[in-house]
C-alpha cells in the first residue's frame, strides 16, 4: 500500500504550527462601531498623524476627538432645528445655524469669531433707535405708547 504524505483527511492535518486562525468577532468592526460613534475615528486618527501635532498619537485620542466633534455637531444641529421649527421651515439653512448658535450662550462663546457663509447677521436693533422722542405737538394730541 502506498501512502500519500501530502494528502490529508482532515483540514487540521494539513496545517502545521498553531492551526487555522479564526477571525475575532470584534476585528471586522470599525473603530467607530466599537466606540459607538457616527464620526469616523480612523479618519480623525489619520488627520492627527498627518498634521504632525505630536510625534506619537494615541488611538484613544482619535476616539475622544471624534466623540467631541460628534457632540458639538449634535448641539449645533439641535439649536438650528429649534430655530427652523420656530420659523416654520422644514429644512435647516445656514441662517438657522447662525441664529441657533447666537441664541445659545455657550455655543456663542465657542463660535464667537466664526463666520458662517450665507448666514447673514444676527438681528439687533440699538436701544436709542427704539425709544421715540415725543414731539411737543404730537404729545399734546397723542399719549406715548408704553412699548
Amino acid at each position: 500500500m502506498v501512502y500519500n504524505i501530502f494528502a490529508a483527511s482532515k483540514p487540521s492535518d494539513r496545517m502545521s504550527g498553531r492551526g487555522k486562525r479564526k477571525a475575532k468577532p470584534w476585528s471586522s468592526r470599525s473603530q467607530s462601531k466599537r466606540a459607538g460613534l457616527q464620526f469616523p475615528v480612523s479618519r480623525v486618527h489619520r488627520y492627527l498623524k498627518k498634521g504632525h501635532y505630536a510625534v506619537r498619537i494615541s488611538p484613544s485620542a482619535a476616539v475622544y476627538l471624534a466623540s467631541v466633534l460628534q457632540y458639538l455637531s449634535a448641539e449645533v444641529l439641535e439649536a438650528a432645528g429649534y430655530v427652523t421649527q420656530a420659523k416654520g421651515y422644514h429644512r435647516i439653512m445656514p441662517r438657522h445655524i447662525l441664529l441657533g448658535i447666537k441664541c445659545d450662550d455657550e455655543l456663542h462663546k465657542l463660535f464667537n469669531h466664526v463666520t458662517i457663509p450665507q448666514g447673514g447677521v444676527p438681528p439687533r436693533i440699538e436701544k436709542p433707535l427704539l425709544i421715540k422722542k415725543p414731539n411737543k405737538k404730537s404729545a399734546s394730541r397723542q399719549r406715548a405708547s408704553p412699548c
